[in-house]
């Protein structure tokens, strides 16, 4: 039973909060026992404030009881990634270099919008150091791993977050984005994860990585990350780059289908090499699309491989996060970071603006392709889930983590909605997910693609090994 409250969804749990037959109280209490016996397991989240959570979830159960929930998340538990600021907790960033026991006065913008909305928050969900990888492991938080097979990664670099959610320790786990780092551990757990347009999710600070990152909701269903999304995406001033507030329900037209819907369906994007299980679940996916009334064609966007555009960017953000930092303290970080960020100061300013205008090139090619198709259908990711510790399969021996993402960071650099959701099992028992990619500023045509295909799937309902 206490299991079963643990995988409730977010939608089901107010539905129940608001019929009176189930209390914040006793989700949470549920939720602080499957931590203690899960997360040494798993390593998902590196706090936990039960004592915090328990008064977050008193408080929501009186305004329940009153009539006067404050959203409709009102007593969903939540977890944030902890490279996002939260007032009174340490931001420690999966980095040795940061004091934890200086003042932390401050939320970020998307942690003080789920207080506001009567979100428990439970605590801070691992990242590899500053998110600089597409997996899980840090020299300060240790080795995320994944509740499907813990011996394998869970990805990143929102590793703890989709480890928390599908393993039943949360509905909501906030998220960030740089290159992929929601969309990669959604695809590796299971679970639905999405980057909305960039802007859309205030952020403060910026990132260092500067404009392709990004803030999302991962949740277990498309009805949640809705949900979840309204409240992320309310206005804070804090953010220069938000875009203007629009009070959308994100819920409105998740039952509308795609009949009618034009998708291309790209199973390489033209150049990326598909592990044969994943290009063969994906495969069936898009004929479902079909199925269910969408124009599906199998076309490219018509983009050769943009990973040394993602890397230019990429490389100088991790030399932004870390160039401030003093000799001694670089010899703390993690030796991959260390690299990257060398690799950044490397590049010139030459280099630097050729492939800023090769970005905008591409987020022109974008714009236009979408007013051909509504969506964009590829795999989320090239590989099935590896060894927890590592940055990439064995046999991609020392590669660097975008080897293997090529579906991912692309859409970074064009600043798209794009969206994971589950499509099946490899013959090992590991989630295989699928990516929708929107034009610009459309969540919506997103989450209503998303919603077509769960609603005539159960893959969002399987539980891992570990639950």
């Amino acid at each position: 039973m206490s299991a079963d409250l643990c995988f409730m969804t977010a939608a089901e749990l107010v539905k129940a909060y608001a019929a009176n037959r189930l209390s914040p109280v006793e989700v949470t209490q549920a939720l602080i026992m499957r931590l203690d016996a899960l997360n040494p397991k798993l390593n998902a989240y590196n706090l936990i404030d039960g004592a915090s959570a328990l008064e977050d979830a008193k408080a929501s159960e009186a305004r329940w009881r009153a009539g006067k929930p404050l959203s409709p998340v009102d007593g969903v538990p939540a977890s944030i990634k902890d490279i996002i600021l939260t007032k009174g907790w340490p931001t420690l960033r999966g980095s040795k270099t940061v004091d934890e026991k200086q003042d932390w006065p401050e939320d970020a913008p998307v942690t003080a919008r789920l207080r506001e909305a009567g979100c428990v928050i439970l605590g801070k969900t691992t990242s590899p150091e500053f998110g600089w990888k597409g997996v899980t492991d840090s020299p300060r938080t240790g080795i995320t791993r994944n509740p499907w097979n813990p011996d394998l990664t869970p990805g990143g670099s929102s590793g703890g977050a989709s480890a928390q959610v599908a393993a039943g320790l949360g509905q909501f786990a906030v998220g960030t984005d740089g290159g992929g780092s929601i969309r990669i551990p959604a695809g590796f757990t299971g679970i639905v994860g999405l980057k909305p347009s960039f802007g859309r999710v205030p952020a403060a600070p910026l990132s260092p990585f500067g404009t392709v990152a990004h803030l999302g909701p991962m949740t277990r269903t498309v009805l949640d990350a809705a949900l979840m999304l309204r409240e992320m995406a309310r206005p804070d001033a804090r953010d220069w780059h938000a875009l203007p507030w629009q009070d959308v329900d994100y819920t409105a037209n998740l039952g509308q289908g795609v009949k009618g819907m034009k998708i291309a369906y790209s199973p390489t994007l033209g150049f990326a090499k598909v592990d044969p299980e994943i290009a063969a679940a994906v495969d069936a996916a898009a004929k479902q699309y079909a199925a269910l009334g969408a124009i599906v064609e199998q076309v490219d966007p018509g983009f050769s491989d943009p990973v040394e555009i993602f890397h230019a960017h990429w490389f100088t953000g991790a030399f932004n996060a870390t160039m401030a930092l003093t000799p001694e303290q670089k010899k703390l970080l993690d030796p991959g970071l260390l690299k990257t960020a060398e690799g950044g100061a490397a590049v010139t300013m030459k280099q630097y603006l050729e492939a800023a205008n090769a970005r905008g090139k591409l987020g022109v090619l974008m714009r236009q392709f979408h007013e051909r198709y509504d969506l964009l259908l590829t795999p989320s990711l090239a590989v099935l889930p590896f060894t927890a510790g590592r940055l990439a399969p064995e046999s991609m021996g020392d590669a660097y983590w975008t080897a293997w993402t090529p579906f991912t960071y692309p859409f970074n650099l064009t600043q798209q909605p794009a969206i994971s959701i589950p499509c099946g099992f490899s013959q090992s028992g590991l989630p295989i997910g699928l990516q929708l990619v929107g034009p610009m500023h459309h969540e919506d045509m997103v989450l209503r693609g998303a919603a077509a295909y769960e609603a005539v799937t159960d893959w969002h309902t399987k539980r891992p090994s570990i639950a």
